[in-house]
């Protein structure tokens, strides 16, 4: 078994500082901002067919979906997990299982979904049965992530899948309670991408697309009435980070959901229109490489059911 690295020892609990928030917060007796005490907590573990062609591949995902977020995303479509601690707690030892079942079972990759606040028992998992796992580690997250934290990771993680939000503060701050999103996010964003270079795949038979084996895949959600700053980040995006060393996703699945009906300007989803400028700027910059959704992806089964499958 390898020594975790320092920032992820089981002490960091102690005075929690896993995320950009650094609430210092001794989870070991009360709850961090994330609304996770030290114990960690899980309520889904299964294939996912739902994730970008070639993350989920002809098999699915083996993804883990952990409970709490150091997020408050107000239309968040997780909210039953990531805000209202819906789940069970697991162990170390039972989640290195249950990674080995998820790839005995044809998973593609293993993909841990907000798993920022469990790091220390997470890479435990994964040290335990490293040298069993044979597919790619994806770490699948809201983008807001201390740089720190992604450099430690680079043993541990083949595949990023970070959220880009937001490039305007006032947004993140409304929305997400991070008025500084946009600067934590895109450096680690930048990180990410230095640690993996080009994305690489390999082809299946019987897959129709190719699947990854490394790399950097950029969301971003497109949200009503908002596509200006979506404008503004694909801006960015082209200006800033290096060509051809990531791809982006472009999601029109927005839909009202947890405490949307709060925004007025949010208890809607995105119009043709408004989907249709973000994919032509991203085309007109360039930003090519990576993938659009259809606009009959916002539905709400899109959201697995958190019941505790495979745990």
């Amino acid at each position: 078994m390898n020594a975790l690295p320092v920032l992820f020892s089981d002490s960091s609990y102690k005075d929690c500082h896993l995320c950009p928030r650094k609430c210092h917060v001794d989870r070991t007796h009360s709850k961090g901002f994330c609304g996770s005490t030290a114990k960690m907590r899980a309520a889904r573990a299964a294939l996912h067919q739902w994730e970008e062609p070639c993350i989920s591949g002809s098999r699915g995902s083996g993804t883990v979906f952990f409970c709490g977020c150091t997020l408050r995303c107000c239309f968040c479509q997780n909210h039953a997990i990531s805000q209202q601690n819906a789940g069970k707690e697991i162990t170390p030892r039972q989640l290195a299982d249950i990674f080995l079942r998820l790839q005995q079972e044809g998973a593609h990759n293993i993909n841990l979904v907000t798993a920022t606040q469990y790091l220390p028992q997470i890479l435990s998992a994964l040290d335990l049965v490293r040298h069993r796992l044979h597919v790619p580690v994806v770490y699948n997250c809201g983008g807001y992530e201390r740089v720190e934290v992604v450099q430690a990771l680079q043993d541990y993680i083949d595949i990023w899948l970070p959220d880009l939000k937001y490039y305007d503060s006032g947004l993140s701050r409304r929305y997400s309670q991070a008025s500084d999103y946009f600067p934590v996010a895109s450096q680690a964003i930048s990180q990410m991408i230095a640690q993996t270079g080009a994305p690489v795949f390999h082809t299946e038979s019987g897959s129709s697309s190719p699947i990854m084996d490394r790399g950097v895949i950029i969301r971003h959600l497109v949200l009503p009435g908002q596509k200006e700053d979506s404008v503004r980040l694909l801006d960015w995006m082209a200006g800033s980070l290096p060509k051809n060393q990531y791809l982006i996703s472009l999601m029109s699945q927005y839909t009202p959901f947890y405490k949307s009906h709060q925004y007025p300007e949010l208890n809607r989803r995105i119009t043709s229109y408004e989907y249709q400028k973000v994919v032509n700027a991203a085309l007109e910059l360039g930003l090519d490489q990576g993938f659009m959704q259809q606009k009959s992806s916002a539905k709400e089964e899109y959201t697995p059911s958190f019941d505790l499958t495979g745990l």
